[in-house]
């Protein structure tokens, strides 16, 4: 097989963009073949395709007991799926441990200078656990976003794209979480998704808000979203709005929002996030309520198994239903070269 192609990293660096909240979803690719709805399929031309009725909803979902320990062995019946209080019907269910598309933003805004030092080894730690097939790009974000590694497997090509950044600038993490979930919707190879953000302080420069970032992750069916918040030096304020935006970033996705209390607890931290990532649920239904009526949809899994007690579900809220498409596709090219 070929390497992948990378762009020059030393040519000046093109920001990505931030879209306005109200994008129009990729368009969709003819097959030649019809596949059935949650079939990937790989054309001759080496591009992937996911085939989704927009009534399939995928939810990755983390269960753990009363004592915070990780359920591994629940079967399809054990879980219990509720689409704003309606009873759903589990028609797919998988767990094992699956590539991840994934995307790592790392603030590069001035206050961060020292701390990339070892904000990096958690970074090149976290890929060092994670699934050796998981798909990885990078964005060092500050008054901009920029990717300075687009979608590879390849870990010399990924640790190159975390050490090349700039600590300067005020920090637009909104306009980079749209940005990075715009890049995971085209580029993505795998139907699973994560983002990791690593800020060490609140949002001070993006043109979106906090909600209308979280609104364009869930309108794309969105990224499971990890924070980690290095809030132990900031100023109190600034402190709690972080920590409130964070937390409700990782809350509406399904993910976790750490805030370690020194650099130290860092690299334990991306540890934990591999094993989250690589120990979930996949679980599947079609809901009852046709795709036309739009709107938002809040989801409700539960748990149950003999011999657990009680355990505890972690997935996204809900998503945004999107009337008069269909089906859609999401294709991803296999090489990561592409026109900034």
């Amino acid at each position: 097989m070929r390497p992948e192609v990378q762009p020059s990293l030393d040519t000046d660096r093109d920001p990505i963009p931030s879209p306005d909240i109200v994008v129009p979803p990729a368009p969709t690719a003819a097959s030649n073949t019809p596949a059935a709805p949650g079939q990937i399929q790989k054309a001759a031309n080496g591009v992937y395709t996911l085939h989704e009725d927009v009534d399939e909803v995928l939810l990755s979902c983390w269960v753990v007991d009363q004592k915070g320990r990780p359920a591994l062995d629940l079967s399809r019946r054990d879980f219990r799926v509720w689409e704003d209080g309606v009873p759903q019907t589990v028609n797919s269910f998988l767990h094992q441990d699956q590539p991840v598309s994934m995307g790592i933003m790392i603030d590069s805004s001035g206050s961060m200078l020292d701390k990339r030092s070892a904000v990096n080894q958690a970074a090149m730690r976290l890929l060092g656990e994670s699934n050796p097939g998981d798909s990885v790009f990078v964005v060092n974000f500050n008054t901009r976003a920029y990717l300075d590694q687009p979608f590879t497997m390849d870990r010399v090509a990924l640790e190159r794209g975390i050490d090349r950044f700039e600590a300067r600038g005020a920090t637009a993490m909104y306009d980079a979480v749209v940005a990075s979930a715009d890049e995971l919707s085209h580029h993505a190879k795998q139907p699973k998704q994560v983002l990791l953000i690593i800020t060490d302080g609140a949002d001070n420069a993006s043109r979106l808000t906090r909600d209308e970032a979280i609104r364009r992750v869930e309108d794309l069916g969105g990224p499971v979203v990890y924070t980690i918040g290095l809030l132990f030096d900031s100023d109190p304020r600034e402190d709690q709005r972080a920590h409130d935006d964070l937390q409700a970033l990782s809350d509406e996705t399904g993910g976790i929002a750490y805030f370690p209390k020194s650099l130290d607890e860092v690299n334990e931290i991306a540890s934990e996030v591999a094993r989250d990532i690589r120990n979930q649920y996949t679980v599947g239904y079609h809901s009852t309520r046709p795709a036309s009526i739009g709107g938002f949809r809040t989801v409700h899994v539960e748990a149950q198994a003999p011999g657990h007690g009680r355990l505890s579900v972690r997935t996204r809220r809900g998503y945004y239903a999107q009337p008069g498409q269909g089906k859609r596709d999401l294709q991803a090219e296999r090489t990561s070269a592409r026109p900034q």
